[in-house]
């Protein structure tokens, strides 16, 4: 997986290069979306009666490949915002997830939850790019980043009225965590063996300040797993190939939110 990491983030700076030369920051301030109020899914999830699940838009990935291929974005997260989530992801990575801003751009038009750019962010361009195409919070991830990266891609966003939830792999990566973040999201899969440990991530959460919205990811495959989550401190959960994978996510996360 690191390797694959190595892989994204050699293509996501090309594809870096090419945007710019396409579409400058200026460019992407015309962007109609570009000064919508955005939406805080830090406040959902801090909701009394928040389900705190986050519930992804994905076709592919590339350990699994094809997840769902012929899935509309616009129909399955609207399906999951009918279904009580406290907001969703949308993967825009074109090359190893096949997903795209445009993707993002139509979903937010058509929901009005918090919505999550999830890509492998390295560079400012990319946050003017989430705010142009309708996203309220990006996601950071720690395996990419110094924690000096960390801090200033968390300020421009900031600036944009974007929220950040940063992904924790391990241990060793705690100190990327900054006082401004607010949500921190810790992967139980652990990245050499692809193995999910749920052990692990509490025993980290229980590391973290209280002030930090911890937010469970990968591998939460019932609604058992959530209230264990739930009753170790975890504000949020993101899920995404256990809808995905069904003919119909939308009604697997129904059904998933209703026997929570």
């Amino acid at each position: 997986m690191l390797s694959i990491l190595h892989k994204i983030v050699a293509q996501k700076r090309i594809e870096i290069a090419e945007g710019k030369k396409l579409h400058s920051i200026e460019a992407l301030k015309d962007y109609p979306l570009f000064y919508r109020p955005t939406l805080s899914l830090a406040n959902k999830l801090k909701e009394k009666n928040s389900t705190g699940i986050i519930a992804e838009f994905k076709r592919h990935s590339p350990s699994k490949k094809w997840i769902n291929q012929y899935a509309d974005p616009v129909k399955v997260v609207k399906e999951y915002e009918e279904a009580g989530v406290a907001g969703s992801s949308v993967l825009t990575d074109k090359e190893f997830f096949k997903g795209s801003l445009e993707d993002l751009a139509n979903v937010r038009k058509a929901v009005h939850i918090p919505l999550l750019r999830k890509d492998f962010i390295i560079d400012p361009y990319q946050i003017y790019e989430a705010k142009a195409h309708g996203a309220d919070v990006i996601l950071l991830i720690a395996a990419i980043l110094t924690p000096c990266e960390v801090n200033s891609l968390t300020d421009v966003a900031h600036q944009l009225g974007l929220e950040i939830l940063l992904e924790l792999h391990g241990e060793a990566e705690l100190g990327h965590v900054n006082n401004d973040i607010e949500m921190v999201g810790i992967n139980n899969r652990n990245l050499h063996t692809f193995e999910v440990d749920i052990e692990q991530s509490i025993k980290m959460a229980s590391m973290l300040d209280v002030k930090y919205l911890k937010i469970a990811e990968s591998g939460i495959a019932s609604p058992n797993i959530i209230n264990y989550f739930r009753a170790s401190g975890f504000n949020g959960f993101l899920i995404g190939e256990n809808f995905m994978k069904s003919e119909h996510p939308g009604l697997a996360c129904k059904n998933f939110i209703s026997s929570i």
